[in-house]
């Protein structure tokens, strides 16, 4: 299994953490990936993207209002800029002696903790656990755009699910996200309205 980091862990609590990186690693982390930090041999958690923003500084101030600012100048500021760029994730579970938990971290991560993609395999692995036990994480998390959020996190498992024969796991997960919100109509929308912009294909019936 390739390990592909993705930064570090700048805070955390047990909901959630926000981890910096540089522009150099932010090809690979995207919005509604499952990420995970190992903070000890037997114990490690998992967390969903849900922004990325970067920071300016007094440089990028000077350089958005320059003319003609050579091309040279601006990758190099964008590669080596000491300004990281943040990543904040919800918590939404954990592995403790190699069992998964679609539960909160008994306890958050430490500073300067690396962080981690996980891989289809991860993937298929943490969403299989349990019964989408994590879904209320996400749909308790009512500051954040939960729709697109939720949208994100399908389509990517969805394809990691269908590498290895698994059609109908988006329908699966659909079918719980309808049961959970049965009795908030107006959230039940606005997630359906997002995973139907996805455009899942083959996805399979529940």
């Amino acid at each position: 299994m390739k390990q592909i980091e993705i930064g570090r862990l700048l805070r955390a609590s047990t909901t959630g953490f926000v981890a910096g990186c540089r522009v150099a690693q932010l090809e690979a982390p995207s919005f509604g990936a499952l990420v995970r930090v190992p903070v000890e041999p037997s114990y490690q958690i998992y967390g969903l993207i849900y922004d990325i923003h970067i920071d300016d500084d007094g440089l990028v101030r000077q350089l958005a209002t320059a003319d003609g600012v050579d091309e040279h100048i601006i990758a190099d500021n964008r590669i080596n800029r000491n300004v990281p760029l943040e990543m904040s994730v919800l918590g939404v579970g954990y592995r403790q002696n190699g069992r998964i938990f679609h539960l909160l971290p008994p306890r958050p991560a430490l500073g300067l903790d690396l962080i981690y993609l996980c891989d289809a395999a991860e993937i298929c692995e943490f969403t299989r656990a349990g019964r989408f036990g994590y879904f209320r994480h996400v749909l308790r998390a009512q500051e954040l755009p939960v729709g697109e959020l939720l949208a994100a996190h399908v389509q990517q498992a969805h394809q990691a699910h269908l590498a290895v024969g698994d059609a109908a796991w988006a329908g699966r997960a659909t079918q719980e996200l309808i049961t959970l919100l049965r009795d908030d109509y107006p959230t039940l929308m606005s997630v359906l309205g997002a995973l139907g912009d996805a455009q899942l294909s083959n996805a399979g019936g529940a």
